[in-house]
């Protein structure tokens, strides 16, 4: 339909006498960034880990060897059951205490990373013309590129 109302103004304008105003050429801003990176940097603290806890005392295990023997004695009526009973009782007491993993400090530490940043830059680019004209009294607008 342009097409045709275009083809239409220009076959009037050419067989009856029309004279043009102005011609007026159109500019646009147009807005380039570019890219570029940039290395940032930061102090973090780190954990440090390391066993937290004292572990199993001399006491936990003493205490852990006289049930155990106590108890050995008391099912197996023999001073053997006793021994292997103070034994047992004893490890179960040192594990039972043993230091867990944990965090026992921070450091301080340089980390970077990359960023991507743009730079903004604006010109005038051409973007297109127009040119006025009267035809029978009548104006008319037509917009055209160079």
């Amino acid at each position: 339909m342009k097409k045709i109302l275009t083809t239409v103004a220009f076959t009037l304008v050419l067989s009856v006498p029309a004279y043009a105003e102005a011609v007026q050429d159109h500019y646009k801003t147009v807005t380039k960034r570019t890219p570029y990176t940039e290395t940032v940097c930061n102090l973090v603290d780190v954990p440090i880990y390391g066993s937290v806890g004292g572990g199993a005392s001399a006491g936990d295990v003493l205490g852990g060897m006289i049930i155990g023997g106590l108890l050995g004695k008391g099912i197996t009526n023999k001073d053997n059951g006793a021994a292997a009973g103070a034994v047992i009782g004893g490890m179960i007491a040192a594990d039972q205490n043993q230091a867990e993993q944990g965090i026992v400090g921070y450091k301080q530490e340089q980390q970077c990373k990359n960023i991507t940043r743009y730079t903004e830059s604006s010109e005038q680019v051409y973007s297109h013309s127009t040119v006025s004209f009267y035809h029978d009294g009548k104006q008319y607008q037509l917009s055209f590129k160079k």
